[in-house]
């Protein structure tokens, strides 16, 4: 046997003792790498899911609290219309008054000796319920019969009132309710509306983490299986195999709170979840069940309450096995194909130099093109064998190295096609800008609400701003730029239509790694409705102090008839008519004419259109309109004005209700009479300040804080609207409205304007002009 022969077989024979010993440490070292490529995708998936179910708990939450609101709105109807005694009722009055108040069915509870009951109500399956265990329902049920503040933190608490949170309803479990309880401690009951519709059942799944749990598994195809466990009922002597607990059936307490527990090994999976619960840290581990070989993760999730879940999430092995399988395949092939170039090579280009520089060169060639399937061949242990060693090693590495970052583009395709989808589901209207104003991207609310389609804005800089608005955008987004923070503001937009919307929207810079600001997005929530439905709780408000007023107005016009009457009588006994009891009568019949006049202004709805007004002028009139109702009350004004007349820009007829609203407080608060003392001042160039001071009985320090919110009074007949709604009046008008006050020393009242100069009115002051109520 020839050298050149034994030289090719030895050659030969090290290289492939090289490739098997390769192919076994690039299997295992594969093999490594892809479980911990699972295990960290998994990691990533289970903060999302844990991050999406927070999210869709808040979307949650905020459509409770307006689902509590209206049932609290309906128990309080109900309570005007059932009678104390439960026993004076009867299922069908219950009934027809569900539907009058709005709500599916309303039910009685009443307490007894260690139990709370229901004893009426409007769905059958309802009656005879137990409530002792219920949990924090039951405590929550007692501290409202004892008339006290209901502390669960679950749910929400009004006075007098407690909403649960959605929850399963255990006379109908097919059904997801919403229930509202209300006791005021003059009946001998609770009173129980609650809703039962699709929509509700329909709206809490589609914000469920099982919602979420299913798109998760869409978009990655390689999890079987997504759990979560709750870790305080999981593995009891109640649940069966499949993660079923009939004991446990409620969302707060059944082992498997979302998802479903087809792969379990119920020890095994429990002693994972105890271990995970024990260290705070992931438990992974291969198991085989059902035939197939799975990856099992169980990964804690704290929240800041400090309660704790595993999210438990199954992996098909087999997504591993098939990549180890086709890398070993072309392993093989390759190490073929390279033993058998070797082969050739070794012996045809033995005795030549420069083929080996010619393979080198042509291979560098398909490395800057991006070719590196086909490795070179080395056949001598030269410089030149060193540097193609050190080409292949190079060309496998750029090889491994494009694989993964392929992988990697498409699992941020992923994540950002799922962010895309959770964007346009949202409700509230998001569009991006870059740093020039032209739109990046809108979603699909944005296109609801201002008429555009995305094809239309896109690349553009987009006109939604109205002309008088432009100069107040301009240092908004200047003040963005800077770095600051803007609150989120209500405001007027145009639509594509040419109308104006009213919006609540929050702008806020999207920044890049170096915390350089790249672009803005911003957030608009179309403010329509609750604009309307606040006009009409002011105007409301309006009609009941114009009630209020009328006694005394009637009072103020009674003394002027009165003496027209007595003129009158005294011309006719004396057959004669005197020109100075003439200038009387028409003096008086002015004084009349005035009073109904500006009761009729305040009575009278109207557009609201700012002008500039004194506001001086404004508090006389006030005053004389609540004169005579201050002379009942044995009550004084004190003025202490400044010469100068301050203006103000208004809208006239609603900062009057706000003085009256303020001043009519005063006089009930007054019962033996006293003084009201009102200064007007300058505060600075720009604003002046209102004082109104009573000399009353004053407000406790508990209650203080609570001033302004709605439906909150101390007044048997109040309504809790007066203060919000001139709270919102004097915001309405850029100003600040303050209350101080100490039982037995009387209140004080601190409101601060912006003035109006009169140049200012000449120049027609941005936002003159009518605006719809």
């Amino acid at each position: 046997m020839s050298i050149k022969y034994k030289l090719t077989l030895v050659m030969s024979g090290s290289l492939l003792l090289i490739l098997l010993l390769y192919i076994l440490l690039s299997f295992y070292t594969t093999q490594a790498n892809l479980k911990r490529d699972s295990e960290s995708k998994m990691l990533v998936a289970a903060r999302q899911i844990a991050a999406s179910i927070e999210q869709s708990q808040y979307s949650s939450k905020y459509v409770e609290e307006e689902a509590g609101e209206l049932l609290r709105m309906a128990a309080i109807l109900a309570a005007k219309e059932l009678p104390a005694d439960y026993q004076d009722i009867d299922n069908e009055q219950l009934r027809k008054l569900s539907k009058e108040v709005g709500v599916t069915h309303i039910s009685l509870l009443v307490r007894t000796a260690d139990d709370i009951i229901v004893v009426r109500s409007s769905d059958p399956s309802e009656l005879g319920l137990s409530t002792r265990d219920w949990g924090f329902w039951f405590t929550a049920f007692q501290q409202l019969f004892n008339m006290q503040k209901v502390t669960v933190s679950q749910g929400m608490s009004l006075d007098h009132f407690w909403t649960g949170p959605f929850e399963y309803s255990t006379s109908n479990p097919d059904f997801i309710d919403k229930w509202g309880y209300y006791y005021d401690g003059k009946r001998n009951y609770m009173i129980d509306p609650f809703i039962r519709s699709d929509i509700v059942n329909n709206y809490a799944k589609l914000v469920s983490p099982e919602a979420i749990l299913e798109k998760t598994k869409l978009v990655n195809q390689n999890i079987l299986e997504i759990t979560c466990i709750n870790p305080r009922t999981f593995g009891n002597k109640n649940m069966t195999a499949t993660g079923f607990d009939g004991y446990n059936i409620k969302l707060r307490n059944r082992p498997i709170q979302y998802g479903t527990y087809r792969y379990g090994d119920l020890e095994k999976d429990k002693e994972a979840v105890s271990r995970a619960i024990g260290t705070g840290s992931n438990v992974i581990f291969e198991q085989k069940i059902n035939g197939k070989k799975v990856l099992k993760s169980f990964i804690p999730v704290f929240n800041p309450d400090q309660s704790v879940y595993i999210i438990s999430i199954v992996t098909d092995y087999q997504t591993i096995s098939k990549v180890l399988n086709e890398q070993l395949i072309n392993y093989i092939a390759i190490s073929a194909s390279l033993l058998v170039i070797v082969l050739l090579g070794s012996y045809v280009l033995a005795g030549y130099i420069i083929r080996p520089m010619e393979s080198i060169l042509a291979k560098v060639k398909d490395v800057t093109e991006g070719r590196f399937d086909t490795p070179l061949t080395i056949d001598s242990k030269d410089e030149l064998g060193l540097l193609s060693s050190r080409i292949n090693a190079m060309t496998t590495s750029l090889h491994d190295y494009t694989d993964q970052l392929k992988q990697a583009a498409e699992e941020n395709k992923s994540v950002k096609d799922h962010l895309e989808s959770i964007i346009q589901q949202i409700a509230d209207a998001i569009h991006t800008v870059d740093w020039s104003g032209r739109v990046i991207q809108v979603n699909k609310a944005f296109e609801d609400l201002y008429g555009w389609r995305s094809h239309e804005v896109v690349g553009k800089k987009l006109q939604i701003v109205p002309d008088f608005l432009e100069e107040e955008e301009r240092k908004n987004i200047e003040s963005l730029r800077k770095g600051e923070q803007l609150p989120p503001t209500e405001t007027l937009r145009v639509r594509k239509d040419g109308s104006l919307v009213e919006v609540s929207i929050s702008t806020a810079p999207v920044k890049d790694e170096d915390g350089q600001i790249t672009s803005f997005i911003s957030v608009s929530r179309d403010m329509t409705e609750r604009n309307k439905m606040e006009e009409l709780l002011r105007r409301s408000e309006k009609l009941t102090t114009v009630g209020q007023l009328a006694a005394g107005v009637a009072h103020e016009i009674r003394n002027p008839l009165t003496t027209l009457r007595g003129f009158l009588q005294l011309q006719r006994e004396t057959n004669h008519v005197s020109p100075q009891h003439n200038e009387i009568m028409l003096s008086e019949l002015d004084r009349i004419n005035l009073i109904v006049s500006e009761f009729l202004i305040l009575a009278k709805p109207q557009a609201t259109q700012f002008q500039v007004k004194s506001i001086r002028s404004i508090l006389s009139d006030v005053v004389n309109l609540l004169d005579s109702q201050a002379h009942l009350y044995d009550i004084e004004f004190q003025f202490e004005f400044e010469p100068e007349d301050y203006k103000v820009h208004c809208e006239e007829n609603q900062m009057k209700q706000v003085f009256i609203n303020i001043i009519k407080n005063a006089i009930e608060a007054m019962e033996n009479g006293g003084v009201i003392r009102i200064e007007l001042f300058r505060l600075s160039r720009e604003e002046i300040g209102i004082t109104i001071t009573d000399q009353g009985i004053g407000i406790p320090s508990h209650i203080l804080p609570k001033l302004g919110e709605p439906f909150f009074t101390s007044k048997e007949n109040g309504t809790g609207l007066g203060l919000m709604i001139s709270q919102g009046i004097i915001e309405g008008h850029k100003g600040m409205m303050e209350i101080f006050s100490k039982p037995g020393k009387g209140t004080r009242v601190d409101i601060v304007l912006p003035i109006a100069w009169e140049m200012e009115s000449d120049n027609n002051l941005e936002g003159e002009g009518p605006i719809a109520n």
